[in-house]
């Protein structure tokens, strides 16, 4: 007996076929979007570490990202608020458009920010790096701590005031490359004036705390030490290489000498975790120069003994710098070239004698030891002469600091000779 085989109505295969499609479909669109996230938070993650997020917006002690650091500005103290994901103290209930105004024109959803905050830098970021920078913190362990009441005096803590500030100082735009350099020059100078914000330290201010752009990069006192000035110019005439600044960057110290002070935990932190080539791209940058540099030798002009301050450094120094100042690998810096000795302004090195430096430890076989405050065992005539010394012997500079120049460092510093 035949039987007619049975034959399925178009009517209904249509609707199941479509159905599986468009679940395909959707499964094929969730994980191209899940590895679009993966990639976002990648991307982001190198983008905090070249930020040097973590090093302001984490306490001594404290968990990562949870605030509370604090910035002593000419207005008053502020301190560093929690960018965890946490939904009732931190920033997990921003949307993007709120994380973007905060990066790139610094008004947050609760008001304006205070320009401790480099968003004058971060308005330079691109879309994709904005994005990718929201999806990381998005995804950053929550944690539950309030943040700390600004020590803001009247009137530089009414907020509104600050859309006046932002008007006059801040422009949201986005980095625009400069059609003669090179594409490693402008990656360097995305890198270095926008996620790196060095600007922000390395630029003198004026009276509304405002970057005066035209001294781009030619220093800025901050405190107990002196950002020093990073302009090409500078960094030439010191005979900085790609290699020296490379480093620098990676293991805290080079030929120049070694990082300290505010420096230390941007090494530690963000520029030891670039990547070979954008590395290569900040030297590019800064030193302006796309090719090779010849490293010449290092000022050693030999010691003149007939210099007050040559006694000084043999008890005090030599134990450690040696007494040919060539240093010792791993544990001091050598003075022949050092580029803190070898700056215009003698503020750093008045600032290392007098505040001693924090032991550095950058990697197990990269670490310098502690150097201890000479505040009370040097008055300001020998740690005059003794700086003096320190730069005729070492450095292209003269000698030419006067006591009342030591006298007027250490009183800024509020740092007692008793």
């Amino acid at each position: 007996m035949n039987v007619s085989k049975r034959r399925t109505p178009k009517s209904i295969l249509m609707p199941v076929v479509s159905f599986f499609s468009a679940l395909l479909l959707t499964v094929n669109v969730h994980a191209a979007a899940e590895k679009d996230t993966v990639e976002a938070i990648e991307q982001g993650a190198y983008l905090v570490k070249i930020g040097d997020c973590v090093a302001c917006h984490t306490e001594v002690g404290g968990q990562e990202f949870a605030g509370g650091l604090p910035f002593d500005t000419p207005f008053g103290i502020v301190y560093s608020t929690n960018i965890t994901s946490d939904k009732e103290t931190g920033i997990g209930n921003y949307s993007y458009d709120d994380f973007y105004d905060v990066m790139h024109n610094g008004v947050a959803p609760k008001g304006n920010l205070y320009p401790a905050m480099p968003y004058t830098s971060y308005h330079g970021l691109s879309d994709e790096d904005t994005k990718a920078l929201y999806a990381y913190f998005m995804q950053v362990k929550p944690v539950n701590k309030e943040n700390k009441e600004l020590g803001i005096s009247f009137p530089f803590n009414i907020r509104m005031g600050l859309k006046g500030w932002n008007l006059l100082n801040n422009k949201d735009e986005h980095f625009k490359p400069n059609p003669t350099k090179s594409e490693r020059w402008n990656r360097g100078d995305y890198l270095v004036n926008v996620l790196g914000h060095c600007g922000e330290c390395h630029t003198p201010r004026n009276v509304v705390f405002a970057m005066e752009q035209d001294k781009h990069f030619e220093g800025e006192v901050l405190g107990s030490f002196e950002a020093p000035n990073i302009t090409p110019e500078e960094l030439n005439r010191q005979n900085w290489t790609h290699d020296d600044l490379t480093n620098l960057f990676v293991n805290g110290y080079s030929r120049k000498g070694t990082v300290f002070g505010g420096m230390y935990p941007v090494v530690y932190h963000s520029y030891s975790k670039l990547t070979e080539e954008d590395l290569r791209s900040v030297s590019t940058y800064l030193l302006d120069n796309d090719d090779d540099i010849k490293a010449k030798a290092l000022t050693n002009k030999g010691h003149d003994k007939a210099l007050p301050g040559y006694k000084t450094y043999m008890a005090y120094c030599a134990g450690c710098h040696g007494q040919e100042g060539s240093g010792v690998p791993n544990v001091t810096p050598a003075m022949a070239g050092n580029a803190t000795i070898d700056r215009k302004s003698p503020y750093n090195v008045a600032s290392i004698l007098l505040n001693g430096i924090e032991g550095q430890h950058y990697k197990v076989t990269s670490s310098f030891y502690a150097m201890p405050s000479y505040a009370t065992e040097l008055n300001d005539e020998e740690m005059k002469d003794l700086i003096n010394y320190l730069r005729v012997t070492w450095s292209e500079q003269a000698g030419d600091m006067t006591t009342l120049d030591m006298s007027t460092i250490r009183e800024n510093m509020k740092v007692d000779l008793h």
